[in-house]
């Protein structure tokens, strides 16, 4: 039979010793094998699981709401989330009230990167917003991430070196397995037709495409908050807000 991973997280209430070897049994004798395991965050453990009978799974559930000193808090085909929590030992923060937001600072790009690794491994059309102050490290990420996933990044504009507004792309570039970095001051402030005619054709191609400052970019652009997939938010700490018009103007001078 074929094996599925799924991922089980407890809260520990006492953490005897003992505990895990008795858990760890349990497993054993269903026939479970567990691929990872790491505390996320206090006394919260996280386990990536793997097992070829789901019914073995509802048992396992069923056993463990019985064990007085834990308490089963998910227990779930894994998600990225779920992977990432118990590779790096935390969960990403995420906005309670918009679910696809996902926040980051700079001593988390590790994390980051890993998490932006994964998403580009993933094929066909996803369009990923990056919010973030000026060298907070954005770009970066993205070009780190992409090597995580061993996937080519292209630059459709972009302001690492220059201000980069591309018209057209070489036959290697133009290639949906690309990751394509847009800048979304650049191509809507800085932008010409022959350009934005390239981006029209790069936002429809089933690849991902990761945009900085997408709030801009939707205010300039026909597109809309829905075209995103995923928002992520970098900062210098938690407490910094990000706010445009303290360098947006600098775009929109002639060099």
């Amino acid at each position: 039979m074929k094996q599925t991973q799924w991922y089980m997280e407890y809260k520990i209430h006492r953490n005897r010793p003992g505990l895990l070897g008795d858990i760890a049994s349990m497993f054993g004798m269903l026939g479970v094998n567990i691929l990872t395991i790491n505390g996320v965050e206090g006394q919260t453990r996280g386990m990536l699981l793997e097992c070829e009978d789901d019914e073995k799974i509802a048992l396992l559930g069923q056993m463990l709401a019985k064990v007085e000193s834990i308490t089963v808090l998910a227990l779930r085909s894994p998600r990225l989330v779920d992977i990432l929590a118990v590779r790096h030992g935390r969960y990403i923060d995420r906005d309670s009230d918009d679910r696809k937001t996902f926040r980051f600072t700079r001593d988390e790009l590790g994390l980051l990167v890993d998490f932006l690794g994964e998403l580009f491994k993933r094929d066909g059309h996803q369009v990923i917003g990056l919010r973030g102050m000026p060298r907070v490290g954005k770009t970066e990420s993205i070009i780190a991430g992409s090597v995580c996933s061993m996937k080519r990044w292209t630059f459709v504009s972009s302001t690492l070196l220059r201000q980069t507004v591309r018209s057209q792309l070489s036959e290697d570039e133009n290639n949906p397995n690309n990751v394509f970095i847009i800048d979304g001051i650049i191509s809507t402030i800085r932008s010409n037709e022959k350009h934005y005619q390239l981006l029209e054709d790069i936002m429809s191609m089933p690849s991902t495409k990761v945009i900085e400052h997408p709030d801009i970019f939707i205010k300039e652009s026909k597109y809309e908050y829905s075209d995103f997939d995923i928002i992520i938010e970098l900062r210098n700490n938690p407490e910094e807000e990000i706010v445009y018009d303290t360098f947006t103007t600098l775009y929109s001078v002639d060099e």
